[in-house]
């Protein structure tokens, strides 16, 4: 595992970049030049000791030796052991419904955008909790399990969308049921479980497993993305816009999010239902029932002792630098003689 400590110093490589295309400007004027002067087969026999190759290994070295300075002030650290560490906090899940009506634009920019916002920064308020994400449409898959690394369920995060899912449709039953998994047990920690949907639902079994959810101590929260009113879901094929779905009698499917559901959901599962299309209300009333929840302690593991690395660069670069100073244009006799590239002529 490793640490990058200062990143802003990778700005620097500009710099390498405009000294490569400075060498190459001057190169080529040179190039033009001798053209200009004397033919170039007449200027190989007054100058034999020349080497083109040289000029351009000795700027490879420079640019080597800058870049190893460059990555030395980046100071990278690697960390040398895991070790068992304690943290409080609590287990929180998010169940995000990815199915296609998800993609309605009854508010904007769409509800599945507005459902990842919520979760975000939702995310950005958590102390040493500890995060997973499930996403379900006809059936429900795991994103990322439980973890302590929020920055990395942010990346999942984005990437959540209904091509993941192959079966469409709305099941809230089987994200239950997934979700009852996801948790560790033996920690006995705080158990949040937060669904985030439009409320449609394909199967009609969800409540049965929401009595086992709360029988472990598991409470569910609801989010409600949508409008009554709701709206047609656009049908998309990478960034080409093909229109709206429609129906065996091609008339276009308007999609409405349906709350009772979700307050079933929330009511059963000892939580709250809380209607999402105002995402920092809505955030602002997940942080405040977080973090009145009771922490607890539990185990995770980390590297530890990171140990600074820029030393190894800085010699390095000094190396690369060294040979640049002390490596002369001419030909190298020894290498000349061997005529690895057939260069002498009869």
């Amino acid at each position: 595992m490793y640490q990058l400590e200062e990143k802003t110093y990778f700005t620097y490589f500009i710099a390498i970049a405009l000294l490569l295309v400075a060498y190459l400007l001057v190169f080529l004027w040179k190039k033009k030049k001798q053209k200009q002067f004397a033919d170039l087969d007449l200027l190989d026999k007054l100058s034999p000791e020349r080497s083109n190759f040289k000029s351009v290994l000795k700027i490879i070295m420079v640019v080597l030796g800058l870049s190893a300075l460059i990555i030395a002030l980046v100071n990278p650290k690697m960390g040398t052991k895991l070790k068992k560490i304690k943290r409080e906090g609590v287990d929180i899940v998010f169940a995000l419904d990815v199915s296609k009506s998800m993609l309605a634009q009854d508010i904007a920019p769409s509800r599945l955008a507005k459902a990842k916002q919520i979760i975000s920064k939702t995310i950005d308020k958590l102390g040493s909790d500890r995060v997973g994400i499930i996403i379900y449409a006809g059936n429900a898959y795991p994103l990322l399990p439980i973890t302590t690394d929020q920055a990395a369920a942010k990346m999942f995060l984005q990437n959540a969308s209904p091509d993941m899912v192959s079966s469409q449709g709305t099941a809230i039953n089987e994200a239950l049921r997934l979700a009852k998994t996801y948790y560790d047990n033996e920690e006995q920690t705080n158990k949040f479980l937060i669904l985030i949907s439009d409320g449609e639902d394909h199967d009609d079994s969800g409540n049965l497993l929401i009595d086992d959810l709360a029988k472990d101590g598991i409470k569910v929260y609801t989010i409600g993305v949508g409008t009554a009113k709701g709206g047609p879901i656009p049908m998309k094929m990478g960034n080409s816009f093909l229109g709206y779905k429609k129906d065996r009698k091609g008339e276009v499917v308007i999609t409405q999010m349906h709350d009772d559901i979700l307050k079933k959901i929330a009511n059963e599962g000892n939580g709250k239902y809380l209607y999402g299309n105002h995402t920092q209300k809505t955030v602002d009333a997940i942080a405040e029932v977080l973090n009145s929840a009771q922490k607890k302690e539990f185990e995770t593991k980390q590297f530890s002792d990171f140990k600074d690395q820029f030393q190894w660069f800085i010699a390095l670069g000094i190396l690369f630098l060294l040979f640049d100073i002390f490596m002369l244009e001419r030909k190298t006799k020894w290498i000349q003689k061997l005529n690895l590239f057939n260069e002498k002529k009869d």
